[in-house]
């Protein structure tokens, strides 16, 4: 089955706080490097193997950065759309940024739009969500297989959207969903949390949406997906399901958390060096040039893994 989604939004606007010791204020945390490419470029790789070919950026904290390096993704064969936040909006109004009616607001000109093709898009070359669209926060590392979620939510007959979930070993310090049997979401439990669900799941920061749930997020306000959009779609009766899977994943939102996916792609770049390179000369040099222009600005605890 293929269940083909053709946009994402990556929310890459914050400030990275807890990676200061490694980007020293110079970088956005989604342009951290990892294997030597920036985790957005990870993201923008990964999705696009899946048929996903229009992304949706909003920017708050260095926005040039990922501006200068990524352009209108045309170097990826991919379309980019920006949207330059005045304040933080929070992941849900990060999200609103891209919606049709957010596009007829005066301050619609903060969007940075790609140019139309000729062709067409998923979008309808308007540079506007629609239909189904993944979502994912800028600072996880994923190696999940798009596809294999699309064809899950495919099969969710009225679903408003759905999140990756999985189990955790620290419940309490976690948001964590109710759910049922079938992993359709009942309730969310933001931590602390005096007593745990029956039935729950850790929340893994991955999304597919349908245009539908964007009325319910207000426009211009800091919205939480977690905390805001989701239980007021709950309390309205809307489907929403979790998705489960074995793809490796991890946020890298603090040292310790980047160094361990650091190694692991140290690892899978030793055990590549027996096989003979994938990419082409162009990827290359985006790979050479994005390391050059970050790795400047990272400490010397950064370089240990190149």
């Amino acid at each position: 089955m293929q269940s083909k989604i053709h946009q994402a939004v990556i929310l890459s606007a914050g400030f990275g706080t807890r990676l200061l010791t490694l980007t020293r204020g110079k970088i956005p945390k989604a342009m951290i490097p990892v294997g030597g490419k920036p985790l957005l470029e990870r993201h923008i790789e990964q999705f696009k193997k899946y048929g996903v070919t229009e992304f949706f950026v909003n920017l708050f904290y260095l926005p040039d950065v990922i501006k200068n390096y990524f352009g209108d993704g045309a170097k990826w064969g991919v379309k980019i759309h920006y949207a330059l936040e005045p304040e933080i909006r929070g992941t849900a109004g990060g999200i609103k940024n891209f919606s049709a009616e957010s596009a007829r607001l005066p301050a619609s000109p903060l969007l940075q739009r790609g140019e139309p093709d000729g062709q067409g898009s998923a979008s309808g070359g308007d540079g506007t969500l629609k239909n189904n669209f993944f979502a994912i926060y800028g600072d996880i590392y994923s190696e999940v297989d798009y596809g294999k979620m699309a064809d899950a939510f495919a099969g969710h007959a009225g679903a408003i959207g759905m999140e990756l979930v999985g189990n955790t070993d620290h419940p309490e310090d976690s948001d964590l969903v109710e759910v049922d049997n079938d992993l359709r979401f009942l309730k969310i439990h933001p931590k602390p949390h005096e007593a745990l669900p029956k039935n729950y799941k850790s929340m893994r920061g991955i999304f597919i949406l349908n245009e539908k749930i964007l009325k319910y997020i207000p426009e211009k306000t800091y919205y939480e997906i977690d905390h805001d959009l989701l239980p007021d779609a709950l309390a309205k009766e809307e489907k929403f399901y979790g998705y489960e899977c074995g793809d490796y994943l991890k946020d890298v939102g603090t040292p310790e958390r980047y160094v361990e996916v650091e190694n692991i792609s140290k690892k899978k770049r030793r055990q590549a060096t027996d096989r003979p390179p994938l990419r082409n000369n162009t990827t290359f040099q985006h790979s050479q040039e994005c390391w050059n222009v970050v790795v400047e600005s990272l400490p010397a605890v950064a370089l240990q893994f190149s």
